[in-house]
């Protein structure tokens, strides 16, 4: 049985606090802009040359300074709740992703990772805590508290306004304000309904070592696959692609959903070897960690293959609306946008690729710490240019990303160790478990 260590616990606390403290700091920093300071910060990114819109909203409506200036506003002040969304968003992909990870190997009966599949089940308790900080963004966005989708704005899909946007008119059906609440929530209530009942079947699978109560937990977790695919789905559409309405990808379900799932898996790595390390989880072995480091490696190359065909099909089409998003991050997100290959793509490729060194505990320790930062990257990639714009690199939007990723990465160690502490790390009823404890990678 794990015990929460108070020096942990105390440990995610003061990232909490901290993350709290650097995020209010951001905040008032950032709401003490005026609007001299942010026209002379607009007339800063003109006069360097790099005028490429960021979001499509640029080239829609009057294009005269007062109508620029008053988008510069917008997205300076769209900072802190920016911020907070690229990480809220991560952390709960990351959860909704590892309890996937988990109902493949239930469905597909496999044996190797059941060793493991305590610490799947603590992970996936941070959903509900992720999907409240989502509720909240979204009630912030639908009464207008917060300006982060374009396209909840009344006047855009309205024929008689001067900033009347045809492509969002035509969008209207799907991208609306009560139709984007009932889908938020319906993944996020969705999600915990199924993270609380296949832990409680895994519970009861132990108590009563029934081969009929395996079977519904078999069942419940093919029910989450098929949830998922939809809702994972659809979330990219809603929480991340929306954010630029004109521009859209069929690859970026699986870009996006791919990060979090590589993710995950550094996740439960870091989890299981502070287990294994700590004399909780002996049983955990080479051999599982050898496994682990194949998906770490195999997702890290998938995510690669989807990125670059996103990115190699717009950029060789070079139609200027969808060009414009990858060339909007060239011009102001070039210090973080090909960068972000290095860590998610090369590093990977070059230490992960020898079997031997998958099982090298520290080096892939090290490797899922670097591939987890890797893909806050990539999220913040996704979000910040199309909300904030050129206007990110400022110290108050350091303070507030930093503080963002602190307190939700300190809310996340909490919740996932405490429900840790409360499950048994061996689930004596699994039929599978003989087959784990014995494994043995075979090459």
């Amino acid at each position: 049985m794990y015990s929460f260590s108070p020096k942990l616990k105390s440990a995610s606390i003061i990232l909490l606090v901290a993350g709290l403290v650097l995020f209010a700091a951001g905040y008032f920093m950032n709401h003490g802009l005026d609007d001299a300071k942010i026209s002379a910060m607009m007339d800063a990114v003109h006069a360097s040359g790099h005028t490429a819109p960021t979001h499509s909203s640029e080239m829609v409506g009057p294009q005269d300074h007062d109508s620029h200036l008053e988008h510069a506003k917008l997205q300076v002040h769209n900072s802190p709740l920016a911020s907070i969304h690229f990480v809220a968003v991560f952390f709960f992909g990351v959860s909704c992703c590892v309890l996937f990870f988990y109902c493949i190997q239930h469905a597909a009966h496999a044996g190797w990772p059941i060793i493991i599949t305590r610490v799947m089940e603590a992970i996936a308790s941070y959903i509900p805590w992720g999907g409240a900080i989502l509720i909240i963004i979204m009630i912030l966005n639908i009464t207008h508290n917060g300006h982060l989708f374009h396209w909840m704005d009344p006047e855009l899909t309205d024929p008689e306004s001067a900033h009347f946007d045809v492509i969002l008119f035509e969008k209207k059906r799907f991208l609306n304000i009560p139709f984007y609440a009932i889908r938020t929530i319906i993944y996020v209530v969705g999600a915990s309904f199924f993270a609380w009942k296949l832990k409680a079947m895994s519970k009861k699978v132990d108590e009563t070592k029934s081969r009929v109560d395996y079977q519904f937990l078999y069942r419940w977790a093919v029910g989450y696959i098929a949830f998922f695919g939809f809702a994972s789905a659809a979330w990219a559409w809603d929480w991340l692609m929306s954010i630029d309405p004109h521009w859209y990808s069929t690859m970026y379900i699986w870009y996006s959903m791919v990060s979090c799932l590589s993710s995950g898996i550094a996740v439960i790595i870091l989890l299981s070897v502070f287990l294994k390390k700590n004399g909780f989880l002996p049983q955990f072995n080479d051999n599982h960690l050898h496994d682990l480091g194949v998906f770490l490696f195999a997702t890290s190359m998938l995510w690669t293959y989807t990125w670059f065909a996103q990115f190699m099909l717009y950029w060789y089409a070079n139609v200027p609306e969808e060009v414009n998003y990858f060339f909007g991050r060239f011009q102001h997100y070039s210090s973080t946008f090909l960068p972000m290959l290095i860590v998610n793509f090369l590093l990977p490729l070059l230490v992960l690729v020898s079997s031997s060194i998958k099982r090298n505990y520290k080096v892939v320790t090290v490797m899922a710490i670097v591939v987890i930062c890797g893909h806050i990257l990539d999220y913040f990639n996704m979000v910040m240019p199309g909300t904030v714009g050129p206007y990110w690199n400022t110290p108050e939007v350091l303070l507030l990303v930093l503080g963002s990723i602190l307190f939700v990465a300190g809310l996340f160690m909490f919740t996932v160790l405490s429900a840790l502490a409360k499950l048994k790390l061996i689930p004596t009823g699994n039929p599978y478990l003989h087959e784990s404890e014995i494994y043995e990678y075979p090459f």
